[in-house]
Formats: C-alpha cells, sequence, structure tokens
C-alpha cells in the first residue's frame, strides 16, 4: 500500500510545479519577447536494495516554446524585434552575459541602452554600450546605432555602436531565474548574427497561448486533486486493513 502512497504523492508534486510553470507563462503574457516555458513529467525508478517497484514521478524541464511571438509595430525607434533564432545579448546583474528577445529598449538618464527590465545592452566587443547625449537614435537592421548629436543636423549623423545580437537555437540556450537565457554550455561563444539581424520599430509579443494555459491549468489541478483522492483512498484502506488484524489477534 506504501507504494501505491508514494507514486500517488510524487504524482502530485509534480503536478504543483507543472502549474507553477503554467502560473508563470498567464504572468507573462504580456511581457514583450517572452518565451513559455514547457513542463513534463516522466517515471524515475528508485534504486535501492530489492525488487525496482519504487517509481517516482519526476517534473522534468523540456526548455522552452521557442515559436516567435506575434509582431506589432510601434513606430519607435527604440523598439526592435529579432528574426529566427537572433537575441540581444545584455549584461545581467552579475555582469556575466545573457540574452533575451525583449525589444523595448530605453535610454538611462547616465545614456546607457538598457532593456525594459534595465538590463544594459551588450555591443560586438561585449561591453555595455552607452549612448551620448543626441537629440535622435536609431537602430539599423545591422543592429548598428546612430545618434544625431543634440544642436546639430541630419548630416552629421554618427554611428556609436553596434548591438550584439547573436543566433542561437532552442538547444544552446537555458532560462536562468531571472528570466534571461544562457548558453548551455558556457565553453561554446555563440555566433553573431549576419545580415539583417533585426528590425527596428517593431515589437515581439510574447508567445504564450493565454486560453491553452488557463486549460491547462485545470486540466493540471484536476490530476492534482485526483492524486490526493488516491492517497486517502490508500490512508483509508491501510487505516481498514490495521483494524482488522487487530480484530483477529
Amino acid at each position: 500500500m506504501d507504494k501505491g502512497l508514494y507514486v500517488a504523492m510524487t504524482g502530485a508534486r509534480a503536478s504543483l510545479q507543472a502549474q507553477g510553470s503554467v502560473a508563470h507563462n498567464l504572468a507573462n503574457a504580456d511581457t514583450k519577447g517572452f518565451k513559455a516555458a514547457l513542463a513534463a513529467t516522466q517515471a524515475f525508478p528508485i534504486q535501492g536494495p530489492g525488487l525496482p517497484s519504487r517509481v517516482d514521478a519526476m517534473l522534468v524541464d523540456p526548455g522552452f516554446n521557442a515559436s516567435a511571438g506575434a509582431r506589432m509595430a510601434t513606430g519607435r525607434n527604440l523598439d526592435v524585434a529579432l528574426p529566427g533564432d537572433n537575441w540581444l545579448a545584455v549584461q545581467a546583474a552579475d555582469g556575466s552575459p545573457a540574452y533575451t528577445r525583449n525589444g523595448e529598449l530605453s535610454i538611462t538618464p547616465n545614456g546607457q541602452l538598457v532593456t525594459a527590465s534595465g538590463h544594459p545592452l551588450l555591443d560586438e566587443n561585449g561591453n555595455p554600450l552607452a549612448i551620448p547625449p543626441a537629440q535622435s537614435v536609431e537602430i539599423g537592421n545591422d543592429g548598428t546605432v546612430s545618434i544625431i548629436p543634440q544642436g546639430e543636423g541630419p548630416q552629421t549623423m554618427a554611428t556609436v555602436g553596434r548591438l550584439r545580437v547573436v543566433d542561437a537555437s532552442q538547444a544552446q540556450l537555458l532560462r536562468g531565474p531571472d528570466g534571461l537565457m544562457r548558453t548551455a554550455d558556457p565553453q561554446q561563444a555563440l555566433p553573431a548574427a549576419t545580415g539583417s539581424s533585426l528590425q527596428s520599430g517593431v515589437l515581439e509579443g510574447s508567445n504564450v497561448d493565454a486560453a491553452g494555459a488557463l486549460v491547462q491549468m485545470i486540466q493540471l489541478q484536476r490530476q492534482f486533486e485526483m492524486q490526493v483522492k488516491v492517497i486517502r483512498t490508500g490512508d483509508d484502506m491501510a487505516q481498514s486493513s490495521n483494524t482488522l488484524l487487530r480484530l483477529g489477534g
């Protein structure tokens, strides 16, 4: 009986963890460039002496949904969308390089180009990109950042740097706890994207299917309730068995 209780308990735990992933997706349904997290379970036999009769239901992380989100034209010079498997390189809070598809950019009062979450954009040399005082800033399709200095005319437009845009497949990236992507193999450098690496004046939305996520949340809740019912039924049967043994003794 305890084997059945153990399997049901691990299944309920995995269902709760999967609900957490779905809830995280729903919370980011409006986050620009967000990629929905995937969740799955697998049977994991427990090793030890005796027969291999105990099996753990374990949550596994298959990665994220790499499909592109809906594009929306904004006409804003600092909004960019990335095609294919292109990712913007940013500096994480710990100073390490990370990657995002959130192209909603802005310039801080001290002239740093940052994402909507405040992470500095990196240039092609891996350094945070700083923007001198300017009356106009434009980002080209190849990632070059150009400005018109304050008080000057269009003929004085100058390039101040180029955004680092990398080409990385889903298998090469892992999502960190801060929502940014990192390389699955830190020893392997990601190649720079070539050609038209981004599109300005456009934003990519989240690829979360809110309706589908809500249905999945309901299914997981019902699954959890069923597993809890199995645990309660098993406990009731164990108590009844103990009562019969006491009566028989």
